[in-house]
């Protein structure tokens, strides 16, 4: 988790800064706002499931799990009501690209992982 925390945080900052240096401030920190909802809500869900594996009981892991989703969301929904309603001026467009692009860092990683994992039984099999 710690590794796609990483990678969204760059992904991020790289964006910001395109934005930042293409279309100027205001996009620039859109963009970083947009970057935030998505590595702020994560690193909570992160640590309910590292303070989870101390117990490391199958019940306390999937408890926290269930508490990590729940407070991601509710984390990601609070941050778009206070940049919404706090941050003017905003633009709305680079705030949502850097959003949805972060969070599909996670989904990309899940997929490369998971061809990894496939060319790794491949070779067992051709052993």
């Amino acid at each position: 988790m710690l590794k796609a925390l990483k990678w969204q945080t760059l992904t991020g900052a790289v964006l910001a800064a395109a934005f930042w240096v293409l279309q100027g401030t205001v996009a620039g920190y859109s963009a970083v706002l947009g970057a935030l909802a998505t590595i702020v809500p994560n690193a909570f869900l992160a640590l309910r499931l590292a303070m989870s594996r101390r117990t490391a009981t199958a019940d306390s892991i999937l408890r926290a799990a269930w508490l990590g989703e729940a407070g991601k969301l509710a984390l990601t929904v609070a941050i778009f009501v206070a940049v919404f309603a706090g941050v003017r001026p905003l633009e709305p467009l680079p705030l949502l690209t850097v959003f949805i692009v972060t969070q599909l860092v996670i989904m990309s990683g899940l997929l490369m992982r998971d061809e990894q994992q496939e060319k790794e039984l491949g070779s067992k099999d051709g052993e």
